[in-house]
């Protein structure tokens, strides 16, 4: 049965249809204390937004304007933007972890008059940049206070005007709804962006519609949904318009909280990143390290049977991953094969499912239905265990300019090593980086191409408009009218998008070798002595890497033990042993005294901005190459 669901021609429209739908559930809730919410219905969500547009519109905010949203998660930010959608303007979000310097920027660029800012401290910073800003004239401050800074309007008096107004008979909101057309912008979303200048990103209403009747996640008004996800990006946002048209509650939450929260929220979804599931995977294989030996033998000896349990289903229901055609005789062998394992497992997986991988489970809480990883790929040893634990992670792919989900797994179609299928009214072509030849689909290849690899390239109604004011960047970003992602992919022979690695990561050797450091970071990432690492090399002989450890790693080591320490780690995980090439190998390394921050080495979504590191370690860098540079040599990663 088809989950109720609220449907619109544009995000105002849906808006009010789950206002109507779903009355007095409760849309968001917001933490007071472990186990205190305060919950905001449907209904009063949809009229406190009215409230607000109608206050936006007396200001003069015009149809179609841009107006500033700068803040993290809270309920706040979500009504700022009910606000923003139904007096038929669009949103221009970003985050606090963004710079002085990008937010002049983004007001400037994007010709930002009004702005909600969400904190008094955020608030001062803007202060100072307002001389470069002439433009800007109206602040509004998110947070509840009892007073603002002068010159700065509080949320709360906005909506009590609104209410006034409305109270009078003021029905301005429903006009702007009325005029409201699919394509027109609900938001412009700057790229945090790993390289270069960020990009004001043209989303249109038509772009979300599309994303909310073409996603296909079972949810319901009984499901109770985790945000954890910078709700500025819309990743995070395209999860929290879902819940809404589907009537089920978003809890607001934060890291600091959020161990807390899995097990008193005990939320069924939950959006997230895959730094989330590394961090939970270290944690459990810590505890197991450190437990008593008989615990320990407890715990190895259940994942082992939900290893190979779980692989023999994933084979029999046809979700394992398909890079080559297979002979029909070597599947029918397959099936035999692990139809018999499957068999002997069963009683022995059962009991241990139920003994001590049941009390795995509960570090998500208890009623933990699926999550969707996305932001980054999934390491696969990660992947696996989370999957054969029992709690499925569902990795999706799409970028900002996709609004953004381009291919998602379902719980149908969980085939580990892919980003699943593509959504409905979704193309996707596979062309060849130097030539630009279309390698899937092609008709005169073997099985239309399928298994080859090159630059992604896609089509469909999520695909945005283009980049604010940059004609010319827009028309890089598309070749013959499909959007260039810039990701390398192949499709699987089970029709799923497999991402190999970026095309602008790729990293060319001295020697002309290609490689791509993704899949060397992400084993490396494993490790619990390395917090971050970057893979360095291009135009060089041979591969280096910078590494920021782990509190724990710096705390428990000296400076010649850490890189011992590090040094075998590197030894052991990337190796010819491990199925990686020579040339993957790491020759030397460097240890990075201070961590990656969010807003400086890394975007909101823990991406790497390989650029801004590289520049900022560029003498590191070079004396680890130093018959190259010219440079002392310096073995071993010391500081």
């Amino acid at each position: 049965m088809e989950p109720l669901r609220a449907t619109g021609r544009h995000l105002a429209e849906l808006y009010g249809h789950a206002a109507e739908l779903f009355g007095d559930l409760p849309a968001f809730a917001s933490r007071k204390e472990a186990l205190s919410w305060e919950p905001v219905s449907f209904r009063e969500l949809y009229e406190r937004g009215l409230c607000l547009a109608t206050a936006l519109i007396d200001l003069g905010v015009e149809a179609r304007e841009h107006v500033g949203l700068l803040g993290d998660n809270r309920f706040e930010w979500i009504l700022a933007d009910y606000g923003v959608q139904l007096c038929g303007a669009a949103d221009v979000p970003r985050g606090r972890d963004v710079t002085d310097q990008e937010i002049a920027y983004i007001l400037e660029h994007a010709e930002v008059r009004v702005s909600f800012v969400e904190t008094r401290q955020l608030l001062k910073r803007i202060e100072p940049l307002r001389e470069k800003l002439p433009q800007l004239r109206i602040l509004i401050l998110l947070e509840p206070v009892d007073d603002a800074p002068a010159g700065v309007l509080r949320l709360a008096d906005l909506l009590g005007r609104g209410a006034e107004l409305r109270a009078r008979g003021d029905r301005r909101a429903e006009e702007r709804i009325a005029g409201i057309r699919g394509e027109d912008l609900f938001t412009l979303i700057y790229t945090s962006g790993t390289t270069g200048v960020p990009k004001g990103v043209m989303l249109t209403h038509a772009n979300m519609i599309a994303q909310m009747n073409n996603i296909r996640m079972d949810i319901r008004c009984t499901d109770r949904v985790l945000s954890i996800l910078p709700i500025w990006h819309v990743y995070e946002r395209v999860f929290e318009v879902l819940s809404i048209s589907r009537g089920c509650c978003t809890y607001y939450t934060n890291p600091r909280h959020l161990a807390e929260d899995l097990a008193n929220v005990e939320p069924t979804f939950m959006g997230s990143a895959p730094r989330l599931w590394e961090n939970l995977h270290q944690r459990i294989l810590k505890r197991a390290r450190e437990a008593h030996p008989v615990r320990r033998a407890l715990f190895h000896t259940a994942y082992f049977l939900a290893h190979h349990y779980k692989e023999s289903v994933f084979y029999l229901t046809r979700r394992h991953l398909f890079l080559k055609p297979v002979h029909p005789v070597a599947e029918a062998a397959g099936m035999v094969f692990h139809a018999l394992r499957w068999f002997l497992l069963l009683p022995w997986y059962g009991f241990f499912n139920a003994a001590v991988l049941e009390k795995l489970r509960l570090v998500v809480g208890g009623q933990f239905r699926a999550s969707v990883s996305g932001g980054g790929a999934l390491p696969r040893e990660v992947d696996q265990f989370f999957n054969y634990l029992g709690i499925p992670v569902l990795e999706g792919y799409g970028l900002t300019e996709t609004s953004p989900v381009i291919a998602v797994r379902t719980e149908k179609k969980l085939v580990i090593g892919t980003v699943g299928i593509l959504l409905p009214d979704t193309s996707v072509r596979i062309a060849d980086l130097d030539t630009g030849k279309i390698l899937y689909p092609d008709e005169s290849a073997p099985h239309l191409g399928r298994g080859r690899q090159g630059e992604i390239e896609v089509k469909g109604p999520q695909v945005m408009r283009g980049y604010y004011k940059d004609k010319e960047g827009t028309d890089r970003a598309f070749h013959d009218g499909w959007f260039r992602t810039g990701d390398l992919g192949m499709i699987t022979f089970n029709d799923c998008l497999r991402i190999v690695g970026r095309c602008k990561d790729t990293i060319v050797l001295s020697s002309g070798e290609n490689l791509e450091p993704g899949p060397i970071e992400a084993r490396l990432g494993q490790s619990n002595l390395i917090e971050h690492v970057m893979v360095v090399g291009q135009d060089r002989r041979f591969l280096t890497a910078l590494i920021v450890p782990t509190q724990q790693a710096a705390t428990e080591f000296d400076g010649k033990a850490l890189h011992d320490a590090l040094a075998q780690e590197i030894r052991e995980r990337v190796s010819t042993a491990k199925g990686f090439k020579a040339y993957e190998l790491i020759r030397d390394f460097r240890i990075l005294p201070d961590n990656f921050s969010v807003g400086d080495e890394l975007t909101n979504l823990q991406k790497l901005k390989r650029h801004v590191v590289a520049e900022k370690h560029r003498e590191l860098i070079d004396s680890m190459y130093p018959h190259e540079t010219g440079g002392s040599a310096r073995k071993g990663g010391r500081r």
